[in-house]
């Protein structure tokens, strides 16, 4: 019960005053998500460098807490680290919002591990990280 408390209490600050909103001006790559089902929508700004790593992050997102809040904390964990990395910390997060399990390899992203018990909700969560793997794939790049 304390764990979805303070699930509850993160995902609500997150999805109030995200730190990491807003659009990237010279973004060399952009990835782009939306749920039909429920209307979310998140658009991705990164830069790199040219050894891969990411530099940046922006998000402008538009849907539930859920998505705005993982939107942000990704972005602010994305920068710095390489597309290898963000793969691995992407295949983790979206393993632990579908069981539960793996809360301890994921930092601050562990969180969200109650929404395994909301399956609806799973897509919410996990959208943000599809546009920051099409993002680093350089299919939109600018």
């Amino acid at each position: 019960m304390e764990q979805d408390t303070l699930y509850q209490r993160q995902v609500i600050d997150r999805a109030r005053a995200p730190a990491h909103a807003g659009s990237l001006d010279g973004a060399t790559h952009v990835g782009e998500g939306t749920n039909p089902m429920c209307g979310d929508r998140v658009r991705v700004g990164l830069s790199l460098t040219d050894g891969g790593t990411v530099t940046a992050v922006r998000h402008e997102t538009r849907g539930c807490a859920i998505c705005i809040a993982s939107a942000d904390m990704m972005a602010g964990l994305a920068e710095g680290r390489s597309a290898l990395e963000l793969g691995t910390l992407s295949r983790r997060f979206g393993e632990m919002v579908r069981t539960g399990e793996g809360a301890e390899q994921v930092g601050e992203l562990g969180v969200f591990a109650p929404l395994h018990q909301h399956r609806s909700r799973i897509r919410c969560a996990t959208l943000p990280w599809t546009a920051l793997m099409e993002a680093l794939d350089g299919s939109k790049d600018r």
